[in-house]
């Protein structure tokens, strides 16, 4: 995770609130309405649902004290104002404690399409309804409890689950492959690249294969991997992933695939 930024954290008013203008609330609301028609087929209906337990729409940037009373109400997690750029060690202490950080800033109109660094758009819009289901909050925190036990000489390879799971997770439903994970979720050209059949390759999800296979930030993904319920991901987080990770260490990283998908 870098830890630079050309974002800065809005400070909450003394009451818990966060001021956004009018053309922060309007950049909310494209994006909004953006994503939700092209979701309506193409997310999961936990995904979808979870939006609507939220109460999520156009008018306005969501207040953090709203979503983290909504999702208290659902699953008993919670999310917690941080600046865009977080140390890992504090990304995962958070999750442990079943807070999801969010940051509270919202991208520029001139970044509207694609933005690097976590805004609120994608935390909101993009990792909060999941949360208000309770298999998926499980694993979230037990993924935190997990990265902080086993420490710094983990951490990469934990957010390799973390990254095509939670960020970039597939899961197969009754009407076919859907995606859940936010950074899917909350962009046009990864929604629709993960969601065309030859646009990319699609994996089951394999731990071992999964903490082997190296990634970038700054490109649609190349590969995806396809879970077939949030149950399973609870199942995932209590092996051994320490041991697992010493494993896929000593066998080394698979060949990246993604030079050809980086122009």
């Amino acid at each position: 995770m870098p830890m630079e930024s050309s974002y800065t954290a809005k400070l909450p008013e003394p009451d818990g609130s966060y001021h956004y203008t009018p053309e922060e609330d309007a950049i909310w609301g494209e994006l909004y309405q953006r994503q939700m028609k092209l979701l309506a087929d193409k997310a999961c209906d936990e995904y979808l649902e979870g939006a609507r337990k939220l109460g999520l729409g156009p008018d306005r940037v969501p207040q953090l004290r709203d979503v983290n009373r909504r999702l208290q109400e659902t699953t008993g997690f919670g999310v917690e104002g941080v600046p865009a750029l977080i140390p890992p060690s504090r990304f995962y202490e958070l999750l442990s404690e079943g807070k999801f950080p969010l940051a509270t800033f919202i991208r520029r109109r001139e970044h509207i399409d694609y933005i690097e660094e976590p805004d609120i758009f994608h935390e909101v819009f993009g990792h909060c309804p999941l949360l208000t289901n309770q298999s998926y909050a499980n694993f979230v925190r037990r993924f935190g409890e997990k990265a902080v036990a086993l420490g710094k000489g983990y951490s990469w390879h934990m957010f390799r689950i973390f990254w095509f799971t939670v960020e970039f997770g597939l899961i197969n439903t009754p009407q076919g492959r859907r995606c859940f994970g936010a950074g899917i979720v909350s962009s046009p050209n990864e929604t629709r690249t993960a969601m065309e059949p030859s646009a990319s390759e699609f994996r089951p999800f394999d731990l071992m294969t999964v903490l082997r296979t190296p990634y970038r930030i700054d490109i649609v993904q190349p590969i995806y991997y396809v879970i077939d319920s949030f149950a399973q991901l609870e199942s995932i987080i209590e092996e051994d992933i320490g041991a697992r990770i010493t494993e896929a260490k000593a066998l080394g990283d698979f060949a990246p695939t993604f030079e050809a998908k980086a122009s």
